[in-house]
């Protein structure tokens, strides 16, 4: 973890040898029957990070369970766990959900757990909302992938010439991805494109792509004040029982975003290096490093780079914030368990 060293962020509150105590705890996988739930009065669905359950009815009125697990994903595969990762993106969704609901309404409707809230039941559109405000990336749906290799269109945005990577776009742009079926690879599309694809109307596709621009300058702003950089997020939104485009699943975390160390970035970028990342993007470069991309076999995650990955979302949820993270260390199934009792009453 000599990385580390050069960063100018400072340790999390959860210490190393907490967070390598946890490494064997990290919730991997969820079914009902584990969480003490009866397997015959919801729908299981599972994503890449979260385990959804789907109740027309219980104690607690209709709505979806999402349980936030230990997972990570990267170039669409599932790589492994991190401690604690559930437990920074549910509590940060929630901060962020909160923070912004007078901006653009959302599913939440009450936190359970620590990696667990009840929300509304939607019906999710088909394509990621994705806003970027620098040229980066590694992926091959990425803004500096295509620009790098000559592309000065993206997604129907003009580029200019002359740009280097991880410098600032002229302004935020919205890149839609489609959506790929597990275990496929998403594609960034121009709206003309998506609307093509009929799998979307221009209706909710544009409500969406508006109310993207507003959480993310919301968030730009705030992060802006605690000192990171909002590199780009991916949103994604849904129709509630209403009609109403809402959004949904996660906002603002390490998963679906980059963040970057405001107060070092100028000089790195000057250096031709890396700026200080707070988010998915440390494991992207070390797969990248290794020769993986997303196709063949994914190289093994070490104790060290599941330790440091931890780390470093760990301190992003501190910096946006403002306060200590204060991990729950009851192992999760069992506290998941109690905290679920409601819906299982």
């Amino acid at each position: 973890m000599a990385e580390r060293r050069n960063l100018h962020y400072s340790l999390p509150m959860v210490d190393e040898p907490t967070l390598r105590a946890a490494l064997d705890e990290a919730l991997d996988e969820t079914s009902a029957a584990a969480l003490g739930l009866d397997p015959l009065r919801s729908v299981r669905y599972e994503g890449k990070v979260r385990d959804n359950y789907s109740f027309a009815e219980s104690p607690i009125g209709p709505g979806r369970l999402i349980v936030a697990t230990d997972r990570i994903s990267a170039f669409d595969r599932v790589l492994g766990t991190l401690p604690f990762k559930g437990q920074v993106l549910n509590r940060l969704s929630t901060f962020w959900f909160e923070q912004t609901a007078d901006i653009c309404p959302n599913h939440l409707l009450r936190s359970l757990d620590p990696q667990a809230v009840f929300a509304k039941e939607c019906r999710p559109l088909a394509v990621e909302i994705v806003v970027r405000a620098y040229l980066t990336g590694v992926t091959s749906t990425s803004v500096w992938t295509a620009y790098s290799k000559g592309e000065r269109t993206f997604c129907g945005h003009a580029l200019p010439d002359g740009l280097r990577k991880n410098d600032a776009l002229p302004k935020p742009i919205v890149t839609p991805s489609t959506k790929a079926e597990k275990g496929g690879h998403d594609r960034s599309v121009s709206r003309e494109e998506l609307l093509g694809l009929g799998v979307v109307d221009a209706r909710h596709f544009d409500r969406a792509s508006e109310l993207a621009l507003a959480l993310f300058a919301a968030g730009q702003e705030h992060c802006r004040k605690n000192g990171l950089l909002l590199v780009d997020t991916k949103y994604e939104f849904g129709l509630d029982g209403e009609g109403n485009v809402i959004v949904i699943d996660e906002i603002h975390t390490p998963d679906s975003s980059r963040f970057w160390q405001a107060s070092s970035y100028a000089e790195r970028l000057a250096k031709g290096e890396e700026p200080e990342s707070f988010d998915k993007e440390f494991l992207r470069r070390w797969l990248f490093a290794q020769g993986f991309s997303g196709e063949g076999p994914c190289p093994p995650l070490s104790a060290d780079i599941r330790v440091e990955a931890a780390a470093r979302y760990i301190s992003a949820f501190e910096q946006i914030v403002g306060q200590p993270f204060i991990a729950d260390l009851t192992p999760p199934l069992a506290r998941l368990r109690t905290a679920l009792a409601p819906l299982s009453a």
